[in-house]
Parts: structure tokens; sequence; C-alpha cells
């Protein structure tokens, strides 16, 4: 648990658990409070900025991870078509896994730490970001490679100048989805090890003190917001012509 967990108390089978309210003032101890901002800037250097930082980051590991084997897996894939049924059956199988048995599957393996995790939040990812690159590179029209060939591009030239440029929107698209998704898996995974923003909520689920999850799961929700924001400026900044087309 956090340190904002103090105690755990048991009796008769059952537990309490009581936050550790530092110096928040009055507003903690309330009965009729439902968010205390008290305890949010008293507790935000030592509790919730370090969580946010770790949910950020397994978030971004994750999503990198997953986009380079999905990435090359497509690639692959559009040139290679047995591949894609292959890989699409091996990422739609690890999809359909409920996430805490996921994690239990993977954790006597790797042990219950951050690589548990990242292998779990990966698998989540292939899926949508193997089938979005992959619906780009094929939705490019034969008559622009014919154009390109025309004007004597080499295939490595076509792909990288032609295919995957027309790609962008679906592929950022597939990101964007892959992204908000670990956000909120992220924060199932602080189940199977305390790390993130999830490790917060869980504690203020077993609370009375409502704060804490109120502060973590708001800090999430605005974290995959942020997220989003940042991948559709990406594509207006790589694709501007996308942004364009879509009016």
């Amino acid at each position: 648990m956090s340190a904002s967990v103090n105690l755990i108390l048991a009796a008769g089978g059952g537990s309490a658990v009581i936050p550790h309210f530092k110096s928040s003032g009055t507003c903690v101890t309330s009965t009729k409070a439902l968010f205390c901002w008290s305890w949010v800037s008293s507790h935000w250097g030592p509790l919730l900025e370090p969580g946010l930082i770790q949910h950020l980051e397994l978030t971004a590991i994750a999503v990198a991870v997953g986009f380079v084997i999905a990435l090359v897996a497509a690639l692959v894939a559009h040139y290679n078509h047995w591949f894609a049924k292959g890989f699409l059956g091996l990422s739609s199988l690890l999809y359909t896994i409920p996430t805490l048995a996921f994690f239990e599957m993977v954790a006597p393996l790797t042990g219950l730490g951050k690589l548990t995790i990242e292998l779990g939040l990966v698998g989540y990812t292939l899926l949508v970001l193997f089938r979005n690159t992959l619906t780009g590179l094929q939705s490019v029209s034969p008559a622009i490679i014919s154009s390109a060939r025309g004007m004597g591009m080499t295939e490595r030239q076509i792909l990288l100048r032609v295919k995957l440029r027309i790609a962008v929107p679906s592929i950022v698209a597939g990101v964007r989805v892959a992204t908000v998704t670990t956000v909120g898996l992220a924060t199932v995974a602080a189940y199977i090890t305390p790390l993130g923003l999830g490790q917060l909520i869980f504690d203020g689920i077993y609370s009375t003190f409502k704060t804490e999850l109120i502060a973590a799961g708001g800090l999430a929700i605005l974290l995959a917001l942020a997220f989003d924001a940042v991948l559709v400026l990406a594509q207006r900044i790589v694709a501007p012509w996308a942004s364009l087309t879509a009016r």
C-alpha cells in the first residue's frame, strides 16, 4: 500500500484502512467533506506526483514497445499475407484474456514487478496497433503506387515516402486508442504490483476517506486526455494534410 496508509486494523476477520492524514487540516476529519484540497496539496510531492510519474512511465513504455512490435509485424504482414492471420489471431487471443488473469499468468515467470506489468500492458496494445497499421498500409490506392513507380521510386522509397505517410491517420488512431486503454489498464495492474496511480486508487477504495480515490482517479483521466491531445498534435505536425482532408 502507499505512504498514505498508516495502519491496518484487523477485527472479526475484516480490515479497515486508516489513511495517514499528516497536517491536512480539519477537512479530512469531516464526515460531510467529499474532497479536501488541503490533503491534495500536502500529499502532492510525497504521494501523488510520484504516482503520476510512475503511471506515465508505465503507459509510455508499454505503448512504445507495443508500437515497435506491431509496426514490424504489420510491415511483414503487408508483404506476406499469410503472416497477417497468424499475428492477428495471437494478438486477438492476448486481448481477450481478462486483465488480472493475464498478469497472474505472467507473474510466475517474471515475478511481481514492473516487468510483469509491462508485459501485460504490451500484450493488450498489439491488436489495436497491428490492425490499424496494417489497415493504413493496405488502404493506399494501387494507382498511387503505380504513379510512384513511374516516377522511379524504389520499393523502399514507396514504403517510407508514400505508404507510411498515407497510413499516418490510421496509425495515430490506433496509438490513441491503445494509449488511453493502457492508462486504464495500468491502474488495474497495481493490484499485482503497487505502482502508479492505481495503488492510490486502491488505497482510496479500501479507505473511508475518498479524497485519495478522487484525486488519483482524476489524475488518471487527465493523463489519458493529455496523451490523446499530444498524439492529435503530433499527427497535425507529421501529416498536416490529413487534418485538412478530414474537414
